[in-house]
């Protein structure tokens, strides 16, 4: 298994909003300079992160994405099927179980890495994003906040 850009990047969006702004609404533009990620990919992850209510999004000048749960509720699991699918690994030739056909090795590779898939996805949801906060902190993140500029006429 390889996790994509748009797997890691989708990470990294989602830990950037609750990082560096709490879970509040942040602009792409804003994720996208801290984290390096273009805007245009950050808006397509974003649309994908959406459908699966991962996030929620908030017109207007205050506005930008939101996450749609608190941080320890949203775990990268979560994230990476939004975005990539259901975890597999890679080149895996799943026949249906209970095919008539005689047992053979590919039965029993099959198997194995239906097993390794599962537990490769225990992995990723076992972490949270509050978990990557944390990891932020420990290793000494330092957070940045919104500045908004208000312009008086």
């Amino acid at each position: 298994m390889k996790l994509s850009s748009k797997g890691r990047y989708g990470v990294r969006a989602l830990f950037d909003i609750a990082f560096h702004n709490d879970g509040r609404p942040t602009q792409i533009r804003e994720i996208s300079e801290r984290e390096s990620i273009p805007p245009r990919f950050l808006e397509q992850i974003f649309q994908d992160l959406k459908r699966a209510g991962l996030v929620g999004s908030k017109r207007g000048p205050r506005g930008g994405y939101h996450l749609a749960r608190p941080p320890a509720e949203i775990r990268l699991g979560d994230i990476v099927r939004a975005l990539e699918g259901p975890v597999a690994i890679a080149g895996s030739d799943e026949r249906p179980v209970g095919d008539d056909h005689a047992l053979d090795a590919r039965d029993v590779t099959d198997s194995v890495f239906r097993d390794l898939s599962a537990r490769i996805e225990g992995c990723f949801d076992e972490v949270t994003i509050a978990d990557l906060c944390q990891r932020g902190e420990t290793l000494g993140l330092r957070r940045r906040s919104r500045e908004r500029q208000a312009y008086v006429i």
